[in-house]
């Protein structure tokens, strides 16, 4: 089956908030709420979370490795993958985990764990942006293009945890958030988290 798990679960009972956003384009973007969100998680099977500089804005980690530890515990497989540029310096993702007491065998370079998102149910992104930016790949127009990305897109459902639709560091709009598999989550990265945790472990 190659349908999202979003597609699976929403599809069936319409539980989708959506809206046009105004850009020359007109894409269209869906919101869902933490409730759709965590009950994705907690349906899954393996998760890869990926870091991003609006983590440490939002002082996130913490309650993301009680996210992630919640979900362990339920059985499900879950991995963090870091890119190398994430954040505003090397090695700030792994800084920040190492603050959460994230076990560094949790944790894998973008080419150790890039093949295998085609294979994951969900890719957890929070607070980052262009290291998940498929234009880098397809856009040869984009100033991206030809960076290496963790390929979030090619998981089965892509859940973005963002506080706006505003672009990342490079300025470039990111595709992934008009996938039709990408539950966007709008808000304080470190609010959403706490709200899916509680919900998770209700």
């Amino acid at each position: 089956m190659n349908r999202s798990l979003a597609d699976v679960i929403f599809g069936a009972i319409g539980g989708v908030v959506s809206e046009d956003i105004g850009k020359k384009d007109k894409q269209r973007v869906i919101k869902y709420a933490e409730e759709d969100a965590s009950m994705i998680l907690e349906s899954a099977q393996s998760i890869i979370i990926i870091p991003g500089y609006g983590l440490a804005v939002a002082q996130a980690q913490f309650a993301l490795y009680e996210m992630a530890k919640t979900l362990i515990e339920k059985g499900i497989s879950v991995r963090y993958a870091i890119h190398p540029v994430a954040g505003r310096m090397p090695g700030h993702m792994n800084v920040l985990l190492a603050e959460a007491n994230v076990p560094y065998d949790l944790l894998f370079d973008l080419g150790d764990i890039n093949a295998d998102f085609q294979n994951t149910d969900v890719a957890l992104v929070v607070g980052a942006n262009d290291v998940v930016n498929p234009a880098a790949r397809s856009d040869k127009d984009s100033p991206l293009y030809g960076m290496p990305i963790l390929n979030a897109d090619k998981a089965k459902t892509v859940i973005i945890c963002k506080r706006s639709l505003s672009p990342g560091f490079s300025g470039v709009d990111n595709e992934l958030f008009y996938s039709k598999k990408t539950m966007m989550i709008f808000g304080d990265a470190k609010d959403s988290i706490n709200t899916m945790v509680k919900l998770l472990k209700a």
